[in-house]
């Protein structure tokens, strides 16, 4: 980037703005379940994949397992969730969406996909597509590769390529 453009060709304010608008849409999209849309994706990672212990919640999700602690607490209060005791390993504990939790999660991906619409609704159907598969591709990557997991690293890696 150079110093001559401005502030709208900035990589950082465009995700911000981005960013923003998804979360004010987001969290609107899942008033009623304890954390808005984090809680939503508990539910979905809940509901819709083999398993899982807090720890992998936790991972997979990118929250901090203290948060995760909370939050699951509240979506256990709220009847959406339970944790069971893992058979492979009883010291995990196995986060299993309620039938209710799963009311709520389809209840929830019903106004997610209309706060999605909206935050995109400057876009056609092909340029969704587009954009969706090109984030799809960057997040899988940065996911998988967890770069802010060692900032030393990151600072490391950004100094060599500069």
């Amino acid at each position: 980037m150079t110093t001559t453009q401005g502030i709208e060709d900035d990589l950082g304010w465009r995700l911000g703005v981005l960013f923003r608008a998804f979360v004010r849409a987001a969290d609107a999209a899942t008033a009623g379940i304890p954390g808005d849309h984090r809680g939503r994706q508990v539910l979905a990672v809940a509901a819709r994949e083999e398993p899982r212990t807090q720890a992998a919640l936790a991972q997979r999700l990118g929250i901090d397992k203290t948060v995760l602690t909370y939050l699951l607490d509240a979506l256990t209060e709220a009847g959406l969730v339970e944790r069971h005791p893992d058979p492979d390993d009883r010291r995990n504990r196995r986060v299993v969406t309620t039938a209710r939790g799963r009311e709520f999660l389809a209840e929830a991906d019903v106004r997610m996909e209309l706060a999605e619409d909206h935050v995109l609704s400057s876009l056609g159907d092909s340029d969704r597509a587009t954009l969706r598969a090109l984030l799809g591709r960057l997040a899988a990557g940065l996911h998988a590769a967890d770069p802010v997991d060692d900032p030393c690293r990151l600072m490391t890696d950004i100094g060599e390529r500069a």
